[in-house]
């Protein structure tokens, strides 16, 4: 099993999901944060003021998924949340040693 976590841009997020319902994938959990990269954030104005936003929003995707779907699942990510532009996130993959599902008791790969 592996975990996967995607930092996305928010409008993306839509997008995302449907791709990843697609693939068979059923839940997720979704993440409000913020930070930067490359793009190191950006200048703004309001009410007359220029000033610099050093973190920039994101939306942090994280979801458990069976070694079998790992493919399909960084594929699905990668293709919703393309724009072609700086920030467009990244995907991290880990190995998952164990899951249990709270309500029934069921581990490993059948409690996802």
């Amino acid at each position: 099993m592996k975990m996967i976590t995607a930092i996305i841009k928010p409008f993306k997020l839509d997008e995302v999901r449907e791709a990843l319902n697609d693939v068979g994938i059923n839940g997720l959990t979704v993440s409000e944060v913020k930070g930067y990269g490359r793009q190191k954030g950006h200048s703004e104005i309001y009410r007359g003021a220029e000033y610099e936003v050093a973190f920039v929003p994101k939306v942090r995707l994280e979801l458990a998924v069976k070694d079998n779907m790992v493919e399909a699942v960084r594929e699905a990510l990668r293709h919703a949340a393309y724009c072609g532009d700086f920030g467009d996130g990244k995907i991290f993959e880990m190995d998952l040693e164990q899951a249990t599902r709270i309500r029934t008791g069921e581990m490993g790969e059948e409690a996802l």
